[in-house]
């Protein structure tokens, strides 16, 4: 009988830690979708929902279902284990430009001086949100359906790069790779 206890108490710790709410979650879309069936036509309902921690890890997921809570449900579980960690810029930018592309869907992502703002379309602005972004340029090109512009957004953010990933793949110091070299410099005064 002892030995039960602390399992018990390891179940409600985790139940704990499940209900606090660490990760934000955006609805970008609901899609009503119908079976034609023999006595006429059932409806269900498919999610997109972005969730993240507003501090520099997004994810993504969809879901399925009957109702529409449910589907939400389903997919804000899938989008908490699919998150992607993207390093920002004094917690706020993007470290440099990037262009994502995911299907038919281009997106374009600049990184913007304090004061700008989130400049983007809905399903990327849920993204950026989520992710804490809060000075960037965005714009669409291509499809504007809401799942391939999130998909491309998250394959942009997935090839950004911070100085110290960088410094570290060539083996430097992160000084070496943000100073400019001395004819560089003696160009851009001239």
């Amino acid at each position: 009988m002892a030995e039960r206890e602390p399992r018990r108490e390891r179940r409600e710790d985790r139940r704990d830690r499940e209900e606090t709410p660490e990760f934000a979650d955006r609805l970008v879309a609901i899609n009503r979708v119908s079976k034609t069936v023999k006595g006429g036509k059932r409806f269900g309902f498919a999610a997109l929902v972005v969730v993240g921690d507003q501090r520099g890890r997004v994810g993504f997921g969809k879901g399925k279902a009957k109702e529409v809570p449910e589907a939400i449900r389903k997919a804000t579980e899938h989008a908490k284990r699919s998150l992607v960690r993207s390093p920002l810029r004094e917690g706020r930018t993007l470290h440099h430009d990037m262009e994502g592309r995911w299907g038919a869907g281009r997106v374009i992502m600049r990184a913007a001086v304090p004061g700008t703002g989130i400049i983007a379309g809905g399903p990327m602005r849920a993204v950026f949100e989520m992710l804490g972004l809060q000075d960037v340029v965005a714009k669409s090109q291509g499809s504007q359906n809401p799942y391939n512009m999130v998909r491309a957004t998250l394959d942009g953010l997935r090839r950004e790069a911070s100085p110290r990933l960088v410094a570290q793949r060539r083996g430097k110091k992160v000084a070496d790779i943000l100073r400019r070299s001395e004819p560089e410099a003696a160009a851009a005064e001239a």
